[in-house]
C-alpha cells in the first residue's frame, strides 16, 4: 500500500511505497527511501487518486521501516552536524569571497549527502567550493539556489496573525500574490502590513481571492446605472463580502444597499467591461465613496 509522506527540511511530499501487507498511521515516523537519498519522514495518509493529483511528479520511494529508537536518536545528532557544516561553509565562501549568501544546511538521516541551501544574484560558479567541501565532509555535496520566499520556508517562525508562518507549515508550492488581490478585497496597501516575513506579499491574500472574484460576479460594476425602489441611480462603490452597493441617485443621494435591492441594471457606456481580477471604482482618498466601506485609506497608487 502507497502513503503519502512528508520528508525533509522544505517538507517535500512524496508518494512512498510500504511492504505488503504492512499499514502505518497518520503521523508515525518512518525511515524512507527517497530519490535524495536514507531520510526521516511523516505519514500523512494513504495515496489515492485524488491525493496524487496535488503531488508532483517523482521518482519511485519507499518506506523501509517505522522509525526506531535508534533511528530518533540518531536524528538528534545531526543539528550539531549541520552546525559545523554550516560555519565549515560559511568560512570558505568568504575565503573565495563569493557572491552569495549561505541560509541553511540540512544532512540527510543516511550522511550520504549535505545539502546546502544559499542565495545569489547572479549565477555562482561554486565548482571548487564543491570540492574543499567534499574534502572535508568526505560526503556528498549539493548546492541549492533558494530565492527570498524559500529563506522564510526553512528560517521563518510566526507571522503577524501570531501563528506559524503558513510556508514553514502547510504549504508545499508558494501561490502567486498581486497587488490587485489585496485591493480587491480592499485591505490596506501599506507594504508594512501585507508584507510577510519574506518581504513579499503575503501568501493568505491568495487564500480568498476566488472567493472574492465569484462574489463580484453577483454585483453589478461600479459606475453602472441601477434602478431600485428609490429611483435611479449610479452605483460608486461595493462591498463585495457583505453584498452592498453605494448608489448615488440623480438628485444627489448617497444610500447604501444590498444586492436584492437592484431591479435593473445599465451597463457604464463608454467604459471597458470589468475584469472580475481588477475591480473599477478604487480609491485612496478621504472623499471618494469606496473609503466608506475601506477600514483604512491608502495613499498607495496602482501597482
Amino acid at each position: 500500500m502507497a502513503y503519502v509522506v512528508r520528508y525533509g527540511r522544505m517538507r517535500l511530499l512524496g508518494e512512498c511505497t510500504g511492504s505488503p501487507g504492512e499499514e502505518f498511521a497518520r503521523g508515525q515516523r518512518v525511515v524512507i527511501r527517497s530519490d535524495r537519498g536514507l531520510e526521516l519522514g511523516e505519514v500523512l495518509c494513504p495515496a489515492t487518486d485524488r491525493t496524487t493529483q496535488f503531488l508532483e511528479r517523482q521518482a519511485a520511494q519507499e518506506i523501509l521501516r517505522v522509525a526506531a529508537e535508534a533511528d530518533l536518536e540518531q536524528e538528534k545528532d545531526l543539528p550539531a552536524l549541520e552546525k559545523s557544516a554550516f560555519s565549515t561553509c560559511r568560512d570558505l565562501i568568504a575565503k573565495r569571497r563569493m557572491q552569495m549568501e549561505l541560509v541553511d544546511v540540512e544532512i540527510l538521516h543516511g550522511r550520504e549527502r549535505v545539502i546546502f541551501y544559499y542565495l545569489a544574484e547572479k549565477r555562482v560558479d561554486f565548482r571548487e567550493l564543491v570540492k574543499d567541501l567534499a574534502r572535508v565532509l568526505r560526503t556528498r555535496i549539493e548546492m541549492r539556489q533558494i530565492g527570498v520566499r524559500d529563506e522564510a520556508k526553512l528560517l521563518a517562525d510566526y507571522g503577524d496573525c501570531g501563528k506559524p508562518v503558513c510556508c514553514n507549515t502547510h504549504l508545499t508550492a508558494m501561490p502567486p500574490v498581486s497587488m490587485k488581490m489585496a485591493k480587491l478585497q480592499k485591505t490596506t496597501l501599506d507594504p508594512a502590513k501585507i508584507s510577510g516575513r519574506c518581504g513579499r506579499l503575503k501568501c493568505c491574500l491568495r487564500y480568498e481571492y476566488d472567493s472574492y472574484r465569484e462574489l463580484e460576479k453577483e454585483l453589478p460594476p461600479v459606475g453602472a446605472r441601477v434602478g431600485t425602489a428609490k429611483g435611479r441611480g449610479r452605483i460608486m462603490a461595493q462591498d463585495i463580502l457583505a453584498q452592498k452597493l453605494i448608489v448615488e441617485y440623480d438628485d444627489g443621494r448617497r444610500i447604501i444597499i444590498g444586492r436584492d435591492d437592484v431591479l435593473d441594471v445599465e451597463p457604464p457606456r463608454g467604459r471597458p467591461p470589468r475584469s472580475s481580477s481588477s475591480p473599477r471604482g478604487e480609491g485612496n482618498g478621504r472623499n471618494d465613496p469606496e473609503s466608506i466601506f475601506d477600514d483604512e485609506s491608502s495613499d498607495i497608487g496602482d501597482d
